[in-house]
């Protein structure tokens, strides 16, 4: 079940590769995501010196039900759960030019949290206009074949 999605995400980049990763959070955060008071919309990942991954522009907000403490940072860097060969493997592949890691959608897996990464590639204005077409085209396909039943 997904909690908070980034819904531009698929039409602002190409998508290569998905990854899942556990997010290491404060139970606050926990409980203000369960109930989707979160937003992905700015958020991206990136390496910090020693070497993990951490998810920056992750917004949160405080969990009203509790009093919120005046140390609750709601866009603080949060760091990713992934084991050492799936940081290596993204390491690698984020040194290519034009390549970044951001967060598709932050959903529950059993009694976790879980974040679906994505290793994506920005797309140009022109390649946005030419998937507009092309999911027009489709649409206008879909309807012609409906109404021909």
């Amino acid at each position: 079940m997904s909690l908070i999605t980034n819904r531009q995400a698929r039409f602002e980049y190409d998508i290569l590769d998905r990854i899942e990763a556990g997010i290491s959070l404060t139970g606050s955060e926990v409980r203000s995501l369960r109930n989707g008071h979160g937003r992905l919309d700015e958020a991206y990942a990136s390496f910090n010196k020693n070497g993990s991954l951490m998810l920056k522009g992750l917004f949160i907000s405080p969990y009203q039900a509790s009093n919120p403490s005046a140390f609750f940072k709601s866009d603080r860097h949060r760091q990713l759960l992934l084991t050492k060969k799936e940081l290596s493997s993204l390491e690698g592949k984020v040194k290519e030019r034009g390549i970044t890691i951001i967060p598709l959608s932050v959903y529950t897996k059993g009694r976790f949290l879980k974040v679906e990464l994505a290793v994506v590639r920005g797309r140009k204005k022109f390649d946005k206009r030419s998937v507009l077409k092309k999911r027009d085209a489709e649409r206008e396909i879909q309807r012609t074949l409906k109404h021909q039943k």
